[in-house]
This record gives C-alpha cells, structure tokens and sequence, in this order.
C-alpha cells in the first residue's frame, strides 16, 4: 500500500517546452539586452525577477579575484543612467540558446559582442522572468586585465 502523502509530492511528468514557452522566454531575454542597449527601463523590469542575483567574477582594485554582485534595483538603475548604451553601439546582435526548459525553470546562453551570460528564467504569474544570471564581457570588451 502506498503512502498518500508520498504521493502528493511525487511530481507527474514535466510536460515538453511549446513554442509559446520558448518564444515568451526569447522575448524576455530581447526585453533584458534590448533594455539595457536602449536604456529602456520598462523592458529591464519587464525581464527581472525581483530577486534577482546577478554575479560576475572579477577583480576588485587592487586585482584580488572577487565575485561581483548586482540587484534587479541595481540593474533598472543603471539602465536608466544608460551605462548600457555604450555596450550596444556596434552590433547589437544577439545569439540565444535555450539549453533546458523543465516546467517552469529554463537555462539559456546568451552572446553578444560585448557580453556573455548564462541565465536561469522561472515562469512566475506575470510571465518569464530573469532569476540568476552570471556574466561576463564577451572577449576584447571590458577592462584590460
């Protein structure tokens, strides 16, 4: 015999990702890039969880390896003053990989010519939204080392 409530915590099979899910998250991930080149803050908080954890490692002044961290506030902030401008004057081309989708988490790989990011999206009420992101500037861009 089998414990119920074993049961009630066995998840059913995680449904394939539909068009519908890869097309929503391509387009949060254009609404981020597209934001932050643009200065379009509606688009970056469109594409932000609220809890977003946003990493790079690099180094501080004094060249220690450091890991950086960056809020979603942080980022609508920035992108605001327009720091990403600069970043999208040439080419604003933009490769997206989807990796995985497994219900309602998705891993995606993004290129530009000035950065590359692994993102991880959960569908949340509102939509697909941006949780983690780890970064770093594609190679020939950002600071010499």
């Amino acid at each position: 015999m089998t414990d119920t409530l074993t049961e009630a915590w066995i998840a059913p099979p995680t449904p394939e990702a539909t068009a519908e899910d890869l097309a929503a998250i391509r387009a949060t991930v254009l609404d981020y890039f597209e934001g932050w080149f643009d200065a379009d803050t509606e688009r970056m908080r469109r594409a932000l969880h609220p809890a977003l954890a946003k990493r790079s490692f690099a180094q501080d002044i004094e060249r220690t390896p450091a890991v950086s961290s960056v809020t979603a506030e942080q980022m609508v902030r920035w992108t605001a003053d327009g720091h990403g401008r600069a970043r999208g004057r040439a080419s604003r081309a933009v490769e997206i990989s989807v990796v995985d989708v497994a219900g309602t988490i998705a891993t995606v790989v993004v290129r530009s010519e000035a950065y590359l990011e692994y993102l991880h999206l959960v569908a949340t009420p509102d939509g697909w939204r941006i949780v983690n992101a780890l970064w770093r500037y594609a190679d020939g861009h950002g600071p010499a080392r």
